[in-house]
């Protein structure tokens, strides 16, 4: 799973993420991958949810408490298809870019925005971001946003550790945090 694509986010307009969703249909669908069973969420513009899952329930009710104004279908769509594709083993059958449509707050939007940036492989910390963003003091906000990220592996806030050294936390799990850590570091 190299890094050999490019992370374009829209966000979603205020309308749209002040009122559940409304006016947006999204689409969503599971799918295997070789670090778990993912969850993966579209609307017309881009990727709204992706997700590690370990219960099918959970992930689309989070999905409805997210957007509970929005028109929600299990469907397979040509967005979900194309993300699937960074997990193909042939190179060259890999899509090469990416699109996101997510509800964010402009603090969030700038973390996530430098996460995109973050070479494969590489690691770093909130400390390091918040200095990066010109926000030195803001790594306990930092850590908020990276919590926050609705959208596992294309905005890769697995690749942001305490400055301890330490894995930390991760919102799917440390376990599978470990895993996309070694798997990256494995394929550089």
């Amino acid at each position: 799973m190299q890094n050999n694509y490019t992370v374009d986010i829209e966000l979603m307009t205020t309308e749209e993420h002040r009122n559940g969703g409304k006016n947006l249909t999204i689409n969503y669908t599971f799918a295997t991958t070789p670090t778990g069973k993912i969850f993966i969420a579209t609307t017309t513009k881009g990727i709204c949810s992706l997700q590690f899952v370990d219960n099918d329930n959970e992930a689309v009710n989070s999905l409805r408490n997210t957007f509970p104004n929005a028109d929600i279908h299990q469907k397979k769509d040509p967005i979900q298809q194309n993300a699937i594709t960074i997990f193909a083993t042939t190179p060259d059958k890999r899509t090469k870019k990416i699109k996101l449509h997510i509800k964010a707050t402009p603090f969030q939007y700038r973390v996530w925005q430098h996460l995109t940036t973050l070479p494969f492989g590489s690691l770093t910390t909130y400390g390091r971001i918040a200095a990066e963003i010109h926000k030195p003091n803001a790594f306990r906000a930092v850590g908020n946003a990276v919590a926050a990220n609705p959208v596992a592996i294309f905005i890769p806030c697995h690749r942001v550790v305490p400055s301890t050294g330490r894995l930390g936390n991760y919102r799917w799990g440390a376990k599978r945090k470990a895993e996309l850590i070694k798997s990256e570091a494995e394929s550089k």
